[in-house]
């Protein structure tokens, strides 16, 4: 199915269609995007396919990448984890200081990075008060569902 225009409603109305007609898998093409969705798992994920055309962000004149501190051991951390596919952004828009660094103290509700899905920019608030002890993925890198983003040691 080739679509030119298609919403996410659009979109979720044609899987729930595909999934209560039985379908097996289904293919959506729009003018950006590709999407499979197969229902042979019990949770029927949507997957982001390949994107066909795609805008680079304009490069920042200062790096806004945080670094990335490794931890040695996990145990009492609170991972944030991407809750779908996309594109991390460190800060709101190039040029611009990153949401949150390794020592920063975070509260609940506070915004942490910006994940693009389906030009979509959708910003990914702690969920938890704490300190930031790692921050799991590169500026502008591609993310998968489930992926950690930050580890948080929790207040």
């Amino acid at each position: 199915m080739k679509l030119d225009i298609l919403s996410i409603e659009s979109l979720q109305e044609i899987v729930k269609v595909a999934k209560d007609q039985g379908v097996a898998e289904l293919k959506v093409e729009a003018k950006d995007f590709k999407v499979s969705v197969n229902f042979a798992t019990a949770a029927a994920p949507i997957h982001y396919v390949q994107p066909i055309s795609q805008a680079a962000p304009a490069a920042a004149a200062h790096p806004v990448a945080a670094p990335v501190k490794a931890v040695a051991s996990d145990a009492g951390l609170h991972v944030i984890k991407s809750p779908f596919v996309g594109t991390f952004y460190a800060s709101p828009s190039p040029g611009k200081p990153s949401y949150a660094k390794v020592g920063d103290k975070v509260k609940t509700g506070q915004p942490l990075c910006v994940l693009e899905a389906m030009k979509i920019m959708n910003e990914i608030d702690s969920d938890i008060n704490g300190e930031i002890v790692e921050i799991c993925v590169d500026n502008e890198s591609l993310v998968e569902f489930g992926q950690p983003l930050f580890k948080i040691k929790p207040n």
